[in-house]
């Protein structure tokens, strides 16, 4: 039996660095609550730097086949790092003197933690303990607003999270009782054979289940209401770290059944139902935090399409890992320009950000026109690959399906960009004190902005990176 505890340590970090950040935090005066901050900080950096080194290590499976270290589980382990690390630096004017502030970060970092352990779990139930440490402590976060709102929003994100999770769970049963197995590594020969629509109903189940925690069609609901409803830094967090380790989940267990079995049809149909009811959706939103919601369903359809053609294209995996990475930057990009300007609510109240401050209104375009898919920035590169990686596998017209729902997008990322660059309009908001935006949210955006563009215009060294072996 492998153990090799070593091999896991940016999980073994993230998990003692929010227990130390929980049990501090505790001990910590309010005015004193930076300590904490200070704490989940440094886990992060720490977390991120270990999975970085990891990286250029060899690709295997540890603790008897069940996890896997591989290319997939490190990026994934850099993405959530670098992600919740930017969703805490959007998020220090709004939590800083909070008196949940230690807890926040704990919770943070330990749903990080169960994001990490789905993208790398090899093993279907450390699937399911990666589903439920990802998911249970995100109610907490989602509920903290303690508004009318969140409450609602929190109430919806349990109910759906234990359907989802109940459904997983009916899945992995039903897939252990026709294979002998959890293993991914004994799956795809012991499923061999098996009763089709038996290993095709187990499969499904498990699919729909992570639905829950990426975001997407049928699961989705949750989305724009939590959103909405949560604080800024919670809506930032819950939009992009949970998928990371989702969407990697799902690859891997596509990849590892049978070739009797294809559920490549239904995938395909999910990925086209999250990308067109997200945009469409979208289109009568004028709360920015709820069209960003609604903008995240989408963009779970187009991280599901190198999933469709998983095992039938070389450009699948890399692509999804890339498009991944800069998605994370390119949504964070857009929640901090929100959290910079908090009290904001409405599309139009950004009318005139542009002229006032400048660097916002560079990060917002680079975020907005970065979700679109416009280059140079890095989304661009990930549904350009995406696509190709479509075609590559036989599904032209999921490739088509990428195309035409990226245009679409356009038009209602385009009535937040319109007001804000409007002329004429910033000296007078300015003067009225309509603009005053927080200080480290700002620079949170700035950071993040100039990260998705480099990350665009650095996508063949990014490439290298990510075109790695994935391991059952």
């Amino acid at each position: 039996m492998q153990v090799e505890p070593q091999a896991l340590l940016p999980e073994l970090i993230l998990l003692v660095g929010g227990l130390a950040v929980l049990i501090g935090g505790s001990f910590l005066p309010r005015e004193r609550q930076w300590v904490a901050r200070l704490g989940a900080v440094a886990a992060l950096l720490a977390a991120a730097a270990a999975a970085l080194a990891g990286l250029s290590g060899p690709a295997r499976t540890v603790f008897d086949m069940t996890y896997a270290v591989d290319t997939p589980t490190g990026i994934a382990r850099l993405v959530v790092a670098l992600a919740t690390l930017l969703v805490i630096g959007l998020g220090v004017d709004e939590l800083a003197g909070d008196r949940q502030e230690s807890e926040t970060y704990a919770l943070l970092l330990l749903s990080g933690l169960g994001a990490v352990v789905l993208a790398g779990a090899s093993d279907l139930l450390v699937l399911a303990v990666g589903f439920l440490l990802a998911s249970i402590p995100l109610y907490g976060l989602v509920g903290q607003a303690r508004t009318s709102g969140a409450a609602e929003a929190a109430m919806k994100t349990y109910l759906l999270g234990a359907l989802a999770g109940i459904t997983l769970l009916l899945g992995v049963t039903v897939l252990y009782g026709v294979a002998g197995t959890t293993s991914y590594a004994g799956l795809a020969d012991a499923l061999d054979g098996a009763p089709s629509s038996a290993v095709a109903f187990g499969a499904v189940a498990v699919v729909v289940g992570l639905m829950f925690k990426a975001g997407g069609v049928p699961m989705h609901f949750w989305v724009p209401d939590a959103a909405e409803g949560s604080t800024v830094t919670v809506a930032a967090f819950l939009t992009t770290v949970p998928k990371v380790g989702a969407v990697v989940a799902a690859y891997r267990l596509v990849d590892a059944l049978p070739g009797s079995v294809d559920v490549a049809l239904l995938l395909a149909l999910l990925a086209v139902a999250s990308m067109t009811l997200g945009n469409l959706a979208a289109y009568t939103q004028t709360d920015p935090r709820r069209l960003l919601g609604w903008s995240t369903v989408s963009q779970v359809g187009f991280l599901l399409v190198p999933v469709v053609v998983a095992g039938r294209s070389d450009l699948a995996l890399p692509s999804m890992l890339l498009y991944l990475g800069a998605y994370a930057v390119t949504n964070l990009t857009a929640f901090a320009v929100i959290a910079a300007l908090p009290g904001h609510r409405d599309l139009e109240s950004y009318r005139g950000l542009a002229g006032a401050h400048p660097w916002l209104g560079a990060a917002l375009v680079v975020s907005l026109l970065g979700l679109v898919g416009t280059p140079p920035t890095a989304v661009f590169v990930g549904k350009l690959t995406t696509a190709t990686a479509a075609w590559d596998g036989g599904w032209a017209w999921l490739a088509l399906a990428v195309v035409v729902n990226s245009l679409v997008s356009l038009f209602y990322y385009l009535r937040w960009l319109v007001p804000a660059f409007r002329v004429g309009d910033a000296a007078g908001r300015v003067a009225t004190g309509a603009f005053a935006p927080a200080r480290w949210a700002t620079a949170a955006a700035v950071v993040a902005g100039v990260a998705g563009l480099a990350l665009g215009l650095g996508a063949g060294a990014a490439w290298a990176l990510v075109d790695g072996p994935l391991v059952r």
